[in-house]
């Protein structure tokens, strides 16, 4: 209606009748809305003016959580609350807790709101540092990825960032043990200090099968039996709880009574950096790690006819399957039989 009046004829048409009848009205549609306790914007102003049916919609949004509120709680302490909440065997759980730290160690992936597809797969990368086989680096993202599906599974997070990326799931590398001429130079080479006792330490694993962590509890008084003239070791493995029963043959003995009984200790990351230094001073062609002393002992009493299902109660392996993994590589043992089995039939 202003629009309609010059300056100078606005004053008449302000007193006009028609003016303060539409004055009027505004007036009373403010009034209404003041006793109606409602908002006075232009659209409810408009719905009064103009008589519509409908009022105008109003979107009332559901009060949430900032963003930032959720991307900023801690990753770690999600997964080590939830680890404290399984029922798991303690072997499992030591698992577990290595694959948090590992997490701790990238440290990049310590709140919700770095768990996106990019962290996942720089983690990868970081993963694969050449210390790591394929295998080991799956085997973190599948316990981590577990803890990452329950959050997306909550609400916690926007995506399980591990739907999106394609991670190298890899094979187990093929078993590479020491053969017994290795083992028997190995025996007799002249280590001093700590390289000698790194040694014993994986002599004793070699010509028994324990594992490097059941040689850190090994207690000669506790876990052994005397049957005849050998030893054998009687007990459970820390990482599944089977129970093994093992001999403790000659090579052995000999580390025990070096050490009154008392084998060396050491961390396994220590001992596995040792067995470096002797790998080369030996000019040993794979990579000497302590676990594959128990892949040399499976290996050895396979072809010397240990029937498996020995060898796999003396190595505590739960599954018999697990075992028939070291008779793949006895080619020799294959090539004896078959030219036994060749003169019988001639």
């Amino acid at each position: 209606m202003i629009g309609k009046y010059s300056p100078d004829d606005w004053q008449a048409a302000a007193a006009s009748p028609e003016t303060q009848a539409l004055v009027a009205k505004c007036k009373k549609i403010i009034a209404a809305m003041d006793v109606l306790d409602e908002e006075r914007t232009y659209d409810n102003f408009m719905y009064h003016f103009n008589g519509e049916d409908k009022k105008p919609k109003v979107e009332v949004k559901e009060e949430q959580p900032k963003e930032s509120e959720k991307s900023g709680k801690s990753f770690l302490d999600f997964m080590e609350e939830a680890l404290a909440n399984e029922d798991l065997r303690e072997g499992t759980r030591k698992h577990k807790i290595c694959a948090i730290e590992t997490v701790r160690t990238f440290g990049k992936l310590n709140t919700y709101g770095d768990l996106t597809p990019k962290n996942i797969i720089a983690f990868d990368n970081w993963l694969h540092d050449g210390n790591r086989t394929d295998v080991t680096c799956y085997g973190y993202h599948k316990k981590i990825h577990k803890w990452v599906r329950q959050l997306y599974q909550m609400g916690e997070i926007p995506q399980d960032p591990y739907q999106v990326v394609t991670l190298k799931r890899g094979k187990c590398r093929e078993r590479e043990p020491l053969t017994e001429l290795e083992l028997n130079l190995m025996r007799n080479y002249k280590f001093e200090g700590k390289l000698a006792r790194v040694r014993d330490l994986f002599i004793f694993a070699a010509y028994t099968g324990l594992s490097f962590c059941d040689t850190q509890t090994f207690d000669f008084e506790s876990m052994t039996k005397k049957e005849g003239k050998m030893y054998y070791i009687d007990g459970g493995r820390i990482k599944t709880e089977t129970k093994f029963f093992t001999p403790i043959l000659s090579p052995a003995m000999k580390v025990l009574e070096k050490y009154d009984y008392q084998l060396p200790k050491i961390s396994n990351q220590k001992a596995n950096d040792y067995l470096h230094v002797i790998q080369m001073e030996l000019h040993f062609r794979q990579k000497l790690t302590f676990h594959m002393s128990r892949h040399s002992f499976a290996t050895m009493a396979l072809a010397h006819d240990v029937p498996i299902e020995n060898v796999a109660r003396m190595l505590g392996h739960q599954d018999i399957k697990t075992t028939q993994i070291y008779a793949k590589v006895l080619r020799t043992t294959i090539e004896r039989h078959a030219t036994a089995l060749q003169r019988s039939i001639s």
